[in-house]
């Protein structure tokens, strides 16, 4: 695994380049699923508005205009934590390094390099607006065509996106939302997401979007169906590589070496070590009994970490220590799972990754609005529920994960929803 992408090139390249420790390898990938996601848009976008699907807008600018006390204040604030940050870091390299998300998340830093910064960063702006300041500002209207909203829309999609995945979190796992409570930390609000709550609560925002914006929401909802799968193939490249403890249950066929690779095993040895990480299993599943496990032996064509995967050097550094780790580049990432599991986010990367490429090779065959995102909602579901048979996750209701329920009700909605879509366009109203 690889927590960071220092981690990765000094792996893989053997080239330690320290500023790489604050780049996130599952954030990374996060970034890159979005960047996708807003390309894909953007051609889909530009498609059905030269099919007439989608129409431009206007927007009214002023122009002259000094520089607003808002513009003033953000700028001055992002400036504020840039000098203040980064003034320490130059400085203290060493600490800051040593454990850079505990830096970052730190009331750690500098105060009047900050202050020098955010006051030069506010300055601009009011410099800025001064060199194109008029007599008289005046309004002018311009044309706005769709695609050039996609900035605003991965924005929207992004913050809210996080926001949704961090309440389904809570609601789903409830002992979280009251640790939060009682030692509220940066870290606490960065770790557990809950892909489904940021999915949904996203969805309605960027539709939200859509309506004030003037864009046709079906058409719109469509151009996002393709990007929306491949965003999330690729997002879970992240949970893969960086080991965020999206994975699946034990694999009870295999047990881990003190090295972080794997061994076959039988029932037995897997109950001893169980009962040797008692604290750890105890923890995450309340009960030693409660464990969930499958015994699935690697089939000759595939490699046993296809099936049985360790995570070591995860990015939560949960599990047993791992031997011959000691002080090396890994620092703090030294952590093993006890017993192998089922890795779930590669199993997800190849299926949605598919469904991603299909539903983009052939989203000119949907012709009817709003069908294309209808069946990315039932293949999305269709995905998700399977794969909770074997992913380690919180019950909800009785045995059932929240996830399942949601997965459920996007497939039933996505399969209603095409039905009722081709029906409409193809029903007595449509001839007229």
């Amino acid at each position: 695994m690889y927590p960071t992408l220092y981690h990765a090139v000094h792996d893989l390249f053997g080239i330690g380049i320290g500023g790489l420790k604050f780049l996130n390898s599952f954030g990374f990938f996060v970034a890159l699923a979005f960047a996708a996601a807003a390309w894909t848009l953007k051609l889909e976008l530009q498609r059905k508005t030269a099919q007439g699907l989608l129409r431009n807008g206007t927007a009214t600018i002023t122009e002259g205009a000094p520089a607003r006390p808002l513009d003033m204040v953000l700028n001055g604030i992002i400036g504020f934590i840039l000098g203040w940050k980064f003034s320490y870091l130059l400085l203290n390299s060493d600490e800051a390094l040593a454990d850079p998300p505990a830096f970052l998340l730190s009331g750690t830093g500098y105060l009047f390099p900050g202050l020098l910064v955010g006051a030069g960063f506010a300055w601009w702006v009011w410099r800025d607006a001064q060199k194109r300041r008029l007599p008289e500002p005046r309004q002018r209207t311009i044309t706005v065509a769709p695609a050039a909203h996609v900035a605003n829309i991965t924005m929207t999609a992004a913050l809210w996106g996080f926001i949704g995945a961090k309440l389904f979190h809570w609601i789903e796992t409830p002992r979280d939302l009251l640790n939060f409570i009682q030692h509220p930390s940066g870290d606490s609000i960065i770790s557990g997401l809950t892909m489904y709550g940021g999915l949904i609560v996203a969805g309605f925002m960027v539709v939200r979007y859509f309506r004030k914006h003037g864009l046709t929401v079906l058409p719109s909802m469509d151009a996002a169906a393709p990007g929306l799968m491949l965003a999330y193939a690729i997002g879970r490249i992240g949970c893969q590589v960086s080991g965020d403890g999206d994975w699946g249950i034990v694999n009870s066929a295999y047990i881990t070496n003190p090295d972080g690779t794997v061994a076959t095993a039988t029932l037995p040895q897997v109950q001893d070590r169980i009962a040797e990480e008692a604290m750890f299993y105890a923890h995450h599943f309340g009960s030693l009994d409660a464990v969930p496990m499958k015994s699935f032996p690697a089939p000759s064509f595939l490699p046993e970490w296809a099936v049985a995967y360790t995570y070591p050097h995860n990015v939560n550094s949960v599990g047993m220590d791992m031997a011959g780790c000691g002080d090396n580049f890994w620092g703090r990432y030294c952590a093993t799972l006890p017993l192998p599991v089922f890795p779930t986010p590669l199993y997800e990367v190849l299926i949605c990754g598919v469904f991603g490429l299909l539903l983009w090779a052939f989203r000119k065959r949907f012709t009817v609005p709003g069908t294309i995102f209808a069946v990315y909602m039932m293949l999305n579901g269709f995905e998700r529920f399977w794969i909770e048979k074997i992913r380690v996750n919180e019950p909800f209701l009785g045995p059932i994960t929240q996830a399942e329920v949601i997965s459920t009700l996007l497939f039933v909605l996505g399969l209603a929803g095409y039905i009722w879509l081709k029906r409409r366009a193809h029903g007595p109203q449509a001839a007229h």
